[in-house]
């Protein structure tokens, strides 16, 4: 007895698998590539950008770092 159920939760548990991978495979829509190229560049594609950013932070980082030292007399 219990050798047959547990043969026949398999089998539900494997068609309601089935089942369930058709349905997802049916809500999937088809392939729709738009594929827009713009010709004008963002400000943060622009190095010069970046560089004068690095330099900010690393004036800065040197600025917080040396305010912390203590003078001695």
């Amino acid at each position: 007895m219990k050798k047959i159920s547990g043969l026949w939760l398999r089998f539900t548990t494997f068609t309601f698998l089935c089942f369930f991978s058709v349905l997802t495979f049916a809500q999937e829509k088809g392939v729709d590539v738009d594929i827009s190229v713009k010709k004008e560049n963002e400000w943060y594609q622009n190095p010069i950008v970046w560089v004068i950013g690095g330099a900010v932070f690393i004036l800065l980082l040197v600025a917080l770092l040396r305010g912390g030292e203590k003078k001695s007399a």
